[in-house]
């Protein structure tokens, strides 16, 4: 499992390891992983042209340390400094030694027309460069670049270099993963003692590139701010049958979606039931003629949730159109629910909050942005924290769907984050195929937090195996979960 912690737990990992490590001890082993990680990415070390982007911060120090290091290969290394009087000292001294240069294209004081020219070179120098090394802010930043680095940022985004974070790309909040305003957009992110949440989730993660983890002895807490889940964590939540089960012990699941406008929402959902582990998927609804053309093994009634028959959990809402009572309905059972799409439109909030059993709501930005009463941009630009108010509102786990997708328990905790999708997931359906799958998961036992982790990883795995990088329908994506199934099992 990958864990990610708190800006404020990692500080205090920091100065609680510092107080036992010679002075200067810590940066040095972040900037020997930095270097490392840029000699990877370069291949040849010797002749490359290294320009490093320097802030007043400690990230600034790592990358001027680690510039050092990659002078002393044969390195080409210049510094460019935005605040060249509180430059790391140590870090700057280090670089002159070795052979490095600097310049310092914005400091306070000089003449409009000597920064413009020094800023000129500065960004010439990024433009002919083969590595650029992000240390301009680091993992306390908020809100953006300031102005006089925005340039700098464009000029590498611009360049054929490749673009190295130094623990985070510059402009994006470590905690939340939000971007406001102007961001480094970096290729590889070199991380140090442990990820921070804004490298896992959107919109941030689309600036880190592929992330690289600098173990430097951090002794950090049991419970991580975030948890990215892995093959393996998956595989152990998966239910497996035995040789007493049969298909009432496997779990049941009843399936209450569709509409005579939208008959194909249950069909979907019940593709992702039947393959979600669960032993019997029940239908209650007005599409029972298209779900058993489609899937005759499907238990369907037309006598409404409450007489349908034993079920072990619920997926209410899909393609449901207006069907209020329906919804009320299964939200007065007594067993886990999943609600969705319409569902989420039509569920009372005190209901949910009243329910006693496990309740987990799967909206995209935009259903949740409604529930929440604020803008779409808003819930995407804030995705933890959105999808943690609207559990808290509701007293319910609220899978958030789209690009990284957030699981979020009420009762706070670790979030999980998943990221096993691909943008071609973005079809009509598909979140009537998760909804199915999570749903049977339910159903076989799995809380609502993993029930919910394990099938956006599944689906996401599918969506992928069944795109193959073309344009995928959602009948694909559920026709694809059990590969994805056995990729994760085996």
């Amino acid at each position: 499992m990958r864990t990610a912690f708190s800006v404020e737990t990692v500080r205090t990992a920091e100065r609680e390891l510092m107080a036992r490590l010679p002075e200067g001890a810590l940066m040095q082993r972040a900037a020997a992983g930095l270097a490392a990680a840029s000699a990877d990415l370069l291949g040849r070390v010797y002749g490359a042209r290294v320009v490093l982007l320097v802030g007043s911060g400690d990230n600034g120090g790592d990358a001027l340390y680690a510039g050092a290091r990659l002078a002393r290969r044969g390195a080409g290394v210049t510094a460019v400094l935005l605040a060249p009087d509180r430059a790391h000292a140590g870090g700057l001294a280090a670089l002159r030694r070795a052979g490095g240069g600097t310049i310092a294209p914005a400091v306070a004081g000089q003449q409009t027309a000597h920064r413009t020219t020094q800023a000129g070179q500065a960004e010439e120098l990024i433009a002919r460069a083969d590595l650029v090394l992000d240390g301009i802010v680091g993992i306390g930043g908020k809100g953006g670049l300031r102005p006089d680095a925005v340039p700098l940022a464009a000029a590498a985004d611009r360049s054929r270099a490749a673009v190295i974070a130094v623990d985070l790309p510059s402009g994006v909040d470590a905690d939340t993963g939000e971007v406001r305003g102007t961001a480094v957009r970096a290729d590889l992110t070199v991380t140090f003692g442990a990820h921070k949440p804004g490298l896992l989730i959107d919109p941030a993660r689309e600036y880190a590139g592929s992330v690289r983890l600098v173990d430097i002895g951090l002794e950090l807490p049991a419970e991580p701010e975030l948890e990215a889940l892995q093959h393996a964590d998956v595989a152990a939540l998966l239910p497996l049958p035995g040789a007493e089960s049969d298909k009432y012990r496997r779990g049941v699941v009843g399936i209450a979606a569709g509409s005579a406008r939208y008959p194909g929402a249950a069909v979907l959902a019940v593709s992702g039931a039947l393959r979600g582990g669960a032993g019997a998927v029940r239908y209650v609804g007005p599409a029972a003629d298209a779900v058993i053309a489609q899937f005759p093994e499907t238990l369907v009634s037309d006598r409404g949730p409450r007489k349908a028959g034993r079920v072990q959990a619920w997926v209410v809402g899909p393609g449901a159109g207006d069907d209020a009572e329906t919804v009320a309905e299964v939200l007065a059972s007594d067993v886990p629910v999943l609600i969705d799409a319409d569902g989420l439109r039509l569920a009372d909030r005190d209901t949910v909050r009243a329910r006693t059993a496990p309740t987990l709501m799967t909206p995209h930005a935009g259903e949740a942005a409604a529930l929440l009463g604020v803008a779409r941009e808003e819930v995407e630009g804030a995705r933890l924290s959105s999808a943690r108010e609207l559990a808290g509102r509701y007293a319910a786990t609220v899978l958030l769907k789209g690009s990284t997708t957030l699981v979020a328990d009420a009762g706070g905790g670790a979030a999980r984050v998943n990221a096993t999708g691909t943008s071609w997931l973005a079809t009509a359906g598909s979140g009537d195929v998760l909804s199915g799958l999570a749903g049977s998961l339910l159903a076989a036992g799995l809380t609502a937090l993993d029930a919910g982790s394990a099938a956006a990883y599944l689906h996401g795995l599918a969506g992928r195996f069944a795109s193959d990088g073309a344009p995928v329908g959602a009948h694909d994506v559920a026709a694809a979960i059990p590969r994805a199934w056995r990729d994760v099992r085996d």
